[in-house]
């Protein structure tokens, strides 16, 4: 099979059908319809085999993965999810690999009507480049820069479910299944992105932990905040796994959550009740923006949590342990 085939066969008709895809896959570049007085949104994530994944991940998870880290981007600045490329490094031609990831990747493309309209494949080790468009109407949608003081701090789902799957994975030990999804197929928040907008003040994806991503709000917005961490939300095996080792970096520092960090006007707070119901999607209030600079965690008991790893950092020797 040659690099073309490879495209035609697994490839060339990716994802959902959109109408504005005027041309797709086959040409040197991909011609797209914006609509009128929309803005495109653009984000891209690089995953690579030992740092983004295991290496006995299964592939089908690996294409879920691939694209979902894009579209939580997209989430966090409230875009519609549009279309995506996809560059593809692989050590060597494997039918069942490239199937099974195929799969993954268009499962989710297809909820959230994305189409793949180009990319590109090449022989290396391997390594997975996917960029996302998304489409967002009526102002500049979510941003980081928007935080106020007073302002309450919400966050979606639950924290540190990624970082316990992946420390139990390294030390070999059996964890449950709803745990290993969290790290391997994490579900981006798309649609809570874009009912977020004009509802939030601000508002970050957590993919390298909440300290640090929380911290890139702070800045943007030139603001502090207090976290409360008996009120961070966390899944029954986190919070056991914090309350034996009193270890709060777990849920902070860890990484990989891909739920939204957003910042709210306490006077909105009937209207983030309601949209929650209405999308079933569980926020929880940890804390409130303050006058100053950074971030104070306080722990259950009053005393403060010293941040000493804010979250994952690729060309740092003292980040987060996102990596495998």
């Amino acid at each position: 099979m040659t690099e073309f085939d490879l495209i035609r066969t697994y490839f060339s008709r990716l994802g959902a059908y959109r109408a504005d895809v005027l041309v797709g896959i086959g040409d040197d570049c991909a011609l797209l319809k914006v609509p009128k007085d929309a803005r495109v949104a653009v984000s891209i994530d690089t995953l690579v085999a030992g740092v983004h994944f295991l290496p006995d991940c299964d592939p089908e998870s690996i294409g879920h993965k691939a694209l979902a880290v894009g579209l939580s981007d997209l989430a966090a600045m409230g875009a519609q999810p549009a279309w995506a490329t996809l560059a593809l490094t692989l050590p060597r031609m494997d039918a069942d690999w490239l199937r099974a990831f195929a799969a993954g990747f268009s499962a989710l493309a297809r909820r959230h009507g994305v189409a793949l309209v180009g990319g590109d494949t090449t022989r290396g080790p391997l390594t997975i480049s996917v960029q996302v468009h998304g489409l967002i109407t009526g102002g500049y949608g979510l941003r980081r820069c928007g935080a106020f003081p007073g302002n309450l701090i919400f966050v979606s789902g639950t924290l540190g479910d990624a970082g316990l799957a992946l420390r139990r994975l390294q030390a070999g030990e059996a964890i449950p299944e709803r745990v290993r999804q969290c790290l391997e197929r994490p579900r981006p928040r798309v649609a809570l992105g874009m009912a977020l907008t004009g509802l939030a003040t601000a508002a970050i994806d957590l993919s390298d932990g909440l300290a640090a991503d929380l911290g890139h709000l702070l800045q943007a917005s030139g603001v502090a905040a207090d976290v409360h961490l008996g009120d961070l939300p966390l899944a029954p095996e986190v919070a056991q796994e914090v309350a034996a080792t009193g270890d709060w970096s777990l849920p902070l520092s860890f990484g990989d959550d891909y739920e939204l960090c957003f910042t709210l006007s306490p006077r909105r707070l009937s209207n983030l009740k309601t949209l929650a119901k209405k999308l079933d999607c569980p926020l929880r209030a940890i804390g409130r923006i303050t006058h100053g600079a950074g971030l104070r965690c306080h722990k259950p008991e009053g005393t403060r949590w010293e941040v000493r790893q804010p979250g994952f950092d690729h060309f740092s020797d003292n980040s987060g342990e996102e990596t495998t």
